[in-house]
């Protein structure tokens, strides 16, 4: 981690990494301080790239991909796909929705209570329905 980042942070870091099943490597702690020292916020893969070379941390853009991957799959993340080849990573898990900018690609939250969806077919047998997302695109008039 960069000598910037303040041991509690770094300890909190250690212990979400930790309490999600993952090992605390020297990358996973950089990129997790990048990560949760701000409020909730929405990232792609290329920023947070951008944000540890800025803060002095060697990572490269591949090990940001799969680090981000390995937090989404252990609940520290949620990918909000916007586009096949465009996504980001949202610290805020908890029950939300997304505005999608396509002046400027940013993502702004929507309280889970402000969205009712309704007519969701019943998922095949044998599954069941995990979450539904939803992503509506806004532009400027």
């Amino acid at each position: 981690m960069s000598s910037k980042v303040p041991g509690n942070e770094k300890a909190e870091a250690v212990g979400r990494l930790k309490a999600a099943g993952l090992r605390p490597t020297r990358q996973r702690l950089a990129l997790a301080g990048l990560l949760f020292r701000q409020t909730d916020r929405h990232v792609s893969a290329e920023a947070l790239h951008d944000e540890a070379i800025a803060d002095g941390v060697r990572v490269s853009l591949a090990t940001v991909y799969n680090t981000l991957h390995q937090f989404t799959e252990a609940g520290l993340l949620r990918q909000v796909v916007v586009e096949p080849a465009r996504s980001y990573f949202d610290t805020n898990t908890g029950d939300h929705q997304h505005f999608y900018s396509e002046d400027d690609g940013s993502l702004i939250d929507i309280p889970g209570e402000s969205i009712a969806v309704s007519g969701v077919p019943a998922p095949p047998e044998g599954t069941q329905v995990e979450r539904v997302d939803v992503v509506i695109r806004i532009r400027r008039s």
